[in-house]
């Protein structure tokens, strides 16, 4: 009788499930599938050509990279050229990858000295790693600014205070806020002559700092996207922090104060043990989230300028769509996904073994 109702009881649990999970199958299992099979092809999005398997060269395209010494230009004597700031004249990169052929499919991604040597890195897809260079450095600013800032504004709003539940959703809405739209605003607060951020900024400075490029500079292109994203997914996290402050029973603060810790003391041995595993989600949760980046880059910056903004999110759609390259575009997400997976686990085995947060 006992399994004939546990038989019972499991059907029904995937009777329940099958919506959940056909669209799951639909939307993520098949389209990864397929994606894996096209990747080993050169699949084009509207090509008359048939498509055909080319086994392993899209990744080799996408991973292959390479240093190669630059030697300097010599003159009449056999000496090195030296220009008028008196630095050493260096060959072309570009002249020493178009002499040699088994560097034809390479193009150049960076020059750097070393060791009283020229050096170039070179790549056949060297957008790739500029797209996840960029990614990285995205991902490691926000996650511990989103972590921390979500953190207080979490243990703002949880006090018992007239009106918090306005600071609440006044905090939360740019999260639910259609990315699109705060991206074209803020584009309007960056702008360099009449933007709003420019304008407090001399006003507040005295014309200190004046003229600020912003999005139309490689150097702050970057950051004004970070900090775009942090005041807009601070509020969703906060949530997600509140929930977890809430759970903590009253017990354990009466218990703090009466030992005689400090505020500080209660937040750092009390509070965050007890938030351990919502640290966890939180982190994991925006790192993935920052390495999908898009939306606002797409909106703001289209990965310039000068590629400073190039995300590998965009790339995949640049590769993909723009230039209908869907079989290098599978290969680039299949790789994109191993890379996700492997900082998902990595990130998991850290806070595990975190003493800290036990």
């Amino acid at each position: 009788m006992k399994k004939q109702g546990y038989a019972q009881d499991n059907f029904f649990g995937w009777l329940m499930s099958s919506p959940a999970l056909l669209l799951l199958a639909i939307f993520v299992i098949i389209p990864l599938v397929m994606g894996l099979g096209w990747s080993f092809t050169n699949k084009r999005l509207i090509s008359p050509l048939p498509t055909e398997y080319i086994g392993l060269k899209n990744y080799d395209s996408i991973l292959a990279i390479k240093i190669i010494p630059i030697e300097p230009i010599l003159d009449d004597n056999g000496n090195p050229q030296i220009d008028e700031n008196g630095s050493i004249q260096y060959l072309r990169v570009r002249d020493v990858i178009r002499a040699n052929p088994k560097y034809l499919d390479f193009r150049l991604y960076t020059e750097f000295n070393a060791f009283g040597n020229h050096f170039g890195i070179i790549a056949k897809d060297p957008d790739f790693y500029r797209a996840l260079i960029n990614t990285t450095l995205y991902v490691l600013m926000i996650v511990p600014a989103i972590g921390i800032i979500s953190l207080l504004l979490a243990l703002l709003v949880n006090q018992r205070l007239w009106g918090v539940s306005i600071f609440r959703v006044i905090y939360f809405i740019p999260s639910i806020t259609s990315i699109s739209v705060t991206s074209v605003v803020w584009m309007f607060l960056y702008n360099p002559d009449q933007g709003l951020i420019n304008q407090l900024l001399q006003k507040l400075t005295y014309d200190v700092f004046g003229f600020s490029p912003w999005l139309q500079s490689a150097d702050t292109a970057l950051l004004a996207i970070i900090l775009y994203t942090i005041w807009q997914a601070s509020g969703l996290f906060m949530v997600i922090f509140l929930g977890g402050l809430q759970d903590i029973p009253e017990d354990t603060y009466e218990a703090a104060k009466i030992d005689g810790a400090n505020p500080f003391q209660t937040l750092l041995y009390v509070v965050i043990p007890q938030l351990r595993n919502t640290i966890v989600y939180v982190v994991i949760t925006s790192s993935i989230l920052g390495f999908r980046l898009f939306t606002q880059v797409d909106v703001m910056t289209k990965g310039g300028p000068e590629g400073s903004t190039l995300t590998l999110m965009m790339h995949t759609v640049n590769e993909g769509f723009r230039n209908q390259k869907i079989g290098y575009a599978s290969a680039i997400s299949i790789v994109f996904f191993i890379f996700i997976l492997i900082l998902t686990f990595t990130q998991r085995k850290i806070f595990k073994s975190e003493n800290v947060l036990e």
